[in-house]
């Protein structure tokens, strides 16, 4: 099964009219990327957009065994690949770093076109929040990456890891004044390096700390119809917000039993 319930017409795929709507094919990329566009920004703005992407089971559960890929389906990778061929920037916590194997993020032909005309790069840069800057500087996404990796960290970071991790070919951001890095502070760095459509994957601690502090602006949230029990994180981790936010509902896709939402911080 295979549906679309539209919730807003600038996030409606448009050969997918409706419910029911083109049952039987898998959703194209062009559609894809139609339905999760970044918002226009104004003449002369170049306001950020922090999105974030997570995965969930219907128990809360956003891992598996340590992993997100085990409550996943090839539709959500779709989504996942969709996600970062419009994004600037993927930003992601040092943990889901080493635990998800993150490899630097590669061109993709489908986009080259759409990337060109946007103004933006063969491919996202990958961002890594670390405090520790406990990387392993050898990997891949630091040494023969398409686009520079950025290591997000504190002004109280290790000058020896910062050296190391600038002799890796990456690019070290000062994100906050102790050894930590701000959130805001992150957000704005990046921007201030031109990349205004960013991407957060988590994982569940680094999407807290986005939350708590206000400037995370949309969530696209995965519901895998799988339980899984036991005590995995949840998508977001971290401290409590005095009041919960609500957002609002974009859209909604459905395939095989799997929810594919996008939420937007209320405007106004």
């Amino acid at each position: 099964m295979r549906r679309l319930f539209p919730v807003t017409d600038e996030t409606t795929p448009s050969a997918s009219g409706g419910s029911g709507s083109g049952a039987g094919r898998e959703w194209s990329l062009a559609e894809l990327a139609a339905a999760y566009a970044y918002p226009d920004a104004g003449p002369g703005e170049a306001t950020p957009w922090l999105r974030g992407n997570m995965v969930s089971t219907l128990d809360g559960a956003a891992q598996h065994e340590g992993r997100s890929q085990p409550i996943s389906c090839a539709a959500d990778m779709r989504i996942f690949g969709t996600l970062r061929a419009l994004a600037d920037v993927v930003v992601a916590g040092a943990e889901t770093v080493r635990q998800e194997g993150y490899r630097p993020a590669r061109a993709r032909a489908e986009f080259a076109g759409a990337r060109a005309a946007a103004g933006q790069g063969p491919a996202p840069a990958i961002a890594v929040i670390s405090a520790s800057l406990d990387l392993d500087f050898g990997l891949p996404l630091f040494t023969s990456p398409l686009v520079p990796t950025l290591v997000l960290t504190g002004a109280a970071a290790s000058a020896d890891r910062v050296a190391e991790a600038e002799r890796s070919g990456a690019r070290v951001v000062v994100a906050g004044d102790g050894a930590g890095v701000d959130p805001a502070r992150a957000v704005a760095a990046l921007a201030g390096l031109g990349h205004t459509r960013l991407l957060t994957e988590g994982g569940p601690r680094l999407l807290g700390q986005f939350v708590a502090a206000g400037v995370l602006d949309e969530l696209c949230l995965t519901i895998s119809p799988m339980l899984t029990a036991g005590d995995a994180q949840r998508i977001a981790g971290g401290p409590a917000v005095a009041v919960p936010r609500r957002f609002e509902l974009a859209s909604l896709l459905e395939e095989d039993g799997f929810l594919f939402g996008r939420y937007r911080r209320p405007r106004g």
